[in-house]
């Protein structure tokens, strides 16, 4: 398994440990599982920054919650729903081996081909991925049965192109010529619960515990353009499936601090594959760490500013419908590291038929990539979306 870089553990954790010293003693639980949640968890005093109560005249803050891009990062009182929708978009443009930057003809002269010896494979790689897109388009619920468990859902719709060069023959730089691909479809679906574990009114701390359900294909087909000239239908590499076709366990710890106008919080979540899928694979095992600091200068709207460390092992096993001379095909050329800062913008309405609804937006960039190459480089992400409770 690949570690997080350094560099990006460092970073992560400088930014969680901007915020204040914790209380010095965590409060017997009364009635619920782990630690008490202390103070005024069930206190109405507007937008409490771990439970959510939108009744009553008083202020929401846009800070309750933590920028758009981070999922599981609040709970609601006992009895109280929420409703979400999220698009993301993502560019990715260029590609790496390690950190270092490689041209397509580099790569068709130098990296070789792991399918040489089947037929019609040549030594080296002959088509190479360009620039690829990806929309994600987000629907979510919650629901608190209690006030120290929150349940939450989130299915996905999923749109991915991919741009390619295809070089001309077993060896050389002629380009031939350029295709794209494209899949779409149904996501992988999320449930998980969130668990309370300590609330005292600054401070707050819950555990994440999720399963995804493998609702995503993972036999997606298209058009491609071969060396040879040729234009056959068949399997689309990893990158360009909808799913992972594995049942993956959800784990994570977030904490939120607030005090006065300013916010803070971290959150360590991991995508854990429980074994192989139908196609005999199993994507790499992800490890995330991010943390964010906010300013909220008036109720209504906070900005925020947020770093995320995260790695992603390679492939395990193998598709043997998925032979290409391609580097997405080449299940060694997945995962790496990457660090990750983002800039965020939290709206909440406060009066009549907006109050309680809430707009947020994030976009960001790597400021470190070390990938499994030849791989594809992240350009940028956004994400932009729509909460309310109730």
């Amino acid at each position: 398994m690949r570690h997080l870089s350094k560099a990006a553990l460092t970073a992560a954790f400088l930014l969680a440990g901007t915020t204040p010293a914790l209380p010095a003693e965590l409060k017997p639980l009364a009635n619920g599982p782990g630690l008490q949640l202390a103070g005024n968890l069930n206190d109405d005093h507007g937008d409490h920054h771990g439970h959510h109560h939108h009744g009553g005249d008083g202020p929401i803050r846009a800070d309750g919650h933590a920028p758009i891009g981070v999922m599981g990062d609040h709970m609601h009182g006992a009895g109280e729903w929420m409703i979400s929708y999220r698009y993301m978009y993502m560019d990715m443009e260029g590609n790496q081996i390690g950190t270092d930057d490689v041209s397509p003809e580099e790569i068709v002269t130098t990296v070789p081909n792991r399918f040489f010896g089947n037929p019609g494979q040549p030594p080296t790689l002959r088509v190479v991925p360009t620039e690829m897109t990806m929309q994600m388009h987000m629907l979510g619920g919650m629901y608190a049965p209690t006030d120290w468990l929150t349940l939450m859902v989130m299915g996905m719709y999923i749109d991915k192109e991919m741009d390619h060069i295809t070089f001309q023959g077993g060896m050389g730089t002629t380009r031939l010529g350029e295709f794209t691909t494209e899949s779409s479809g149904l996501g992988d679906t999320k449930v998980s619960g969130l668990i309370a574990l300590y609330d005292d009114g600054t401070h707050h701390f819950h555990l994440n515990a999720g399963l995804s359900l493998p609702t995503g294909s993972i036999d997606e087909t298209d058009d491609i353009l071969t060396p040879m000239g040729m234009r056959p239908t068949v399997r689309l590499p990893y990158p360009m499936q909808l799913g992972s076709g594995t049942f993956d366990a959800l784990p994570g710890v977030t904490y939120t601090g607030r005090h006065s106008d300013f916010g803070w919080g971290a959150q360590w979540s991991s995508e854990l594959r429980l074994g192989r899928n139908d196609e005999d694979y199993a994507l790499g095992d992800k490890h995330q760490l991010t943390a964010w600091a906010s300013y909220s200068p008036m109720p209504w709207i906070s900005g925020s500013l947020r770093l995320t460390g995260m790695t992603q092992d390679e492939i395990d096993g193998i598709d043997t419908n998925i032979v290409a001379p391609v580097q997405t095909a080449n299940t060694d050329f997945h995962g790496g590291d990457r660090l990750d800062l983002s800039l965020g913008l939290n709206l909440v309405g406060q009066k009549g038929v907006l109050r309680g609804h809430r707009i947020g937006l994030e976009v960001g960039m790597p400021v470190y990539q070390d990938l499994n190459g030849p791989q594809m480089e992240t350009d940028f992400f956004l994400t932009i979306g729509y909460q309310y409770a109730f």
